[in-house]
């Protein structure tokens, strides 16, 4: 497939007192009067991030963020801090899960990350974490980190595709994160049987990220979006018959970056939804989000 890129939703996070810059990791959903809300992650004059959520129709400049994070830092000393990121957004019946990366700083590494999951009985306006610790904290299978779970619920099952690190090894006298993605699966969303099973690894020594899996089911083929990197983030995409095992096929991505434009340098973090007949996809640009969300369209098959 190829993507026409249609222009920025917006170029941050908006008037908002609680962020300062970015508008990164975008989840998208529908709303009840038929509009699009959009969770995102916008950090303060500390570098630290929060989620929060604005409402728009999809088109460019169509952005009114909400005046208060939906989720916001976790207590000193937890997973979370020093930054909670938006990963996405599951709804059964009346309550929203948010599944989510904390972040907390390090000292031999530069940072620590933990999937998380908060929920909401308010529509998304707040969400409260369940735990005071995260959902997939370090173990055996995932002895380095874990971050930025995918999740969809299929005959009672709830699948996950989520971030997992293989090593940190020293680059240039710093110490520098290898992390691909993984699956795992649960019968309540809360509890995660992880196995160690690798969905997308890297394809050669010149990778060392593999980020934010965003999967979609249509029929019997499992498509997956997501951001790699070895000197500069990249969208690709793969597909599945199972939804565990995948064929890289970053190729028919159908989406670079634009020289010279916002997104010019690297693109990366795309969520896909599908809407009145439209197939969409929310992505970011240069510097992680520091230059908003793109949006970008095709047709469905």
């Amino acid at each position: 497939m190829r993507w026409s890129k249609c222009g920025r939703l917006c170029d941050g996070p908006g008037q908002v007192g609680w962020a300062q810059t970015h508008a990164a990791l975008p989840v998208v959903e529908t709303t009840a009067a038929g509009r699009f809300r959009v969770y995102f992650s916008a950090r303060d004059g500390r570098g630290r991030a929060r989620v929060g959520s604005a409402e728009t129709n999809l088109v460019p400049g169509s952005w009114t963020p909400d005046a208060a994070p939906c989720l916001e830092l976790g207590p000193l000393g937890s997973f979370s801090d020093s930054g909670v990121t938006s990963s996405c957004v599951v709804t059964v019946g009346d309550i929203k899960y948010l599944f989510y990366t904390g972040w907390s700083l390090g000292v031999t590494v530069p940072f620590y990350l933990s999937a998380g999951l908060a929920i909401s009985d308010n529509g998304g306006a707040t969400f409260q974490p369940f735990s005071q610790g995260p959902l997939l904290d370090r173990d055996e299978v995932d002895p380095l980190l874990t971050a930025s779970p995918w999740v969809l619920i299929e005959g009672g099952i709830w699948r996950m595709w989520y971030v997992s690190a293989v090593s940190w090894v020293m680059s240039n006298g710093t110490p520098l994160h290898k992390y691909h993605i993984r699956y795992a699966e649960s019968r309540d969303g809360f509890s995660w049987n992880r196995r160690g099973i690798v969905c997308i690894d890297f394809k050669d020594d010149s990778e060392y990220a593999i980020a934010r899996p965003c999967v979609i089911r249509e029929d019997r083929v499992y498509r997956m979006w997501y951001a790699y990197r070895g000197d500069r983030y990249r969208i690709g995409y793969a597909e599945s018959s199972d939804g565990v095992v995948w064929t890289r096929l970053d190729e028919q991505a159908g989406i670079d970056v634009s020289p010279g434009a916002w997104d010019g340098q690297m693109i990366e973090y795309p969520v896909v939804i599908d809407a009145n007949g439209r197939r969409l996809m929310l992505y970011n640009g240069d510097d992680y989000g520091r230059t908003g969300i793109g949006l970008a369209e095709t047709m469905p098959a």
